[in-house]
């Protein structure tokens, strides 16, 4: 837990302190509409999850159903690459992720800094599984190019704020 206080300074040293700051009613705007927005992300990414999860067992049927076709002709294989243990881990994840976008519901709308954490938890999930996903063949450079845009953006935003979630509740620009 420690390493992950000392992630948090040393991010809010670059997000917080060093990067343009936003305005207050910005901020505040946010800090109203996040807890909506972490529940409505957290259930369309359960939804989605389901989805994908019936769409992957679908395949596998599928696959099965053709190889044994085939076996039965006397033809070899048709689908040689299943699906690999990778699309189960991003299954995983983003249910992982769905479930404490969900959780940082309550926090985030009472400002607690459980809440915060709870994000910041979040987008340090996705950023790992982003370089996770570069050594796949399901992802790529581009991917992760994709994934730490995403998590430098979110962590901008989520810094922004994080002094409203610290218990003073200012947002001014002091340290």
């Amino acid at each position: 837990m420690e390493s992950v206080n000392k992630l948090e300074k040393a991010l809010g040293d670059i997000f917080e302190k060093s990067a343009p700051k936003l305005p207050d009613n910005t901020k505040k705007t946010i800090v109203e509409w996040l807890p909506w927005i972490n529940l409505i992300f957290g259930v369309v990414s359960l939804w989605t999850v389901y989805g994908l999860w019936s769409w992957a067992n679908t395949v596998n049927k599928v696959s099965d159903y053709v190889n044994n076709l085939s076996a039965t002709f006397g033809v070899p294989k048709v689908v040689d690459d299943r699906l690999s243990i990778m699309v189960w881990l991003s299954l995983a994840v983003l249910a992982v992720q769905a479930v404490i976008y969900i959780m940082a519901f309550s926090a985030t709308r009472d400002k607690k800094k459980s809440g915060w954490n709870l994000m910041f938890y979040a987008i340090l999930i996705n950023a790992v599984y982003g370089v996770v996903s570069l050594f796949t063949d399901y992802g790529g450079a581009g991917n992760l190019v994709g994934y730490l845009i995403g998590t430098v953006i979110g962590l901008y935003f989520l810094f922004q704020i994080r002094r409203l979630y610290m218990g003073g509740g200012s947002t001014s620009s002091k340290s």
